[in-house]
């Protein structure tokens, strides 16, 4: 069939930490307390984190403001995520700290590509009921 480990639901404890490090992250970039040169880390959104089972590496799930540039944000992030970790460093106290891995959210996206189908839809029976 396929590979079930991927399948596999969140525990909790994955489900927690991951909340703790977006909602963390999300406060160190409003306060751009990273210091990450050449963008502006207040227009940085994080849609959500997940976490590994061990809980040592976390894929951040961001998206810039309005969605522009979304790949060079990713690509500077990720070259700067030593900067986001130490920054995350001072604010978490847990046994290890995870490694950030940046991630672009296509999820607003694909909503509003599958919204836009179903507007379609909606509009084709609307006219197929005028006409029958």
């Amino acid at each position: 069939m396929g590979n079930t480990r991927s399948q596999r639901p969140f525990s909790q404890r994955q489900l927690r930490v991951g909340e703790m490090v977006k909602q963390n992250l999300g406060e160190l970039f409003i306060r751009n307390e990273a210091k990450i040169p050449t963008i502006n880390s207040k227009l940085i959104t994080v849609t959500e984190v997940r976490m590994t089972p061990d809980l040592k590496t976390a894929r951040v799930y961001v998206i810039p403001l309005g969605g522009i540039e979304m790949k060079e944000t990713v690509r500077i992030l990720t070259e700067y995520s030593h900067l986001v970790r130490r920054a995350l460093s001072k604010r978490l106290d847990i046994k290890f700290l995870p490694k950030l891995t940046f991630v672009e959210d296509n999820s607003f996206e694909y909503a509003e590509k599958i919204e836009n189908i179903i507007k379609k839809i909606k509009i084709n029976d609307t006219e197929k009921k005028r006409y029958n």
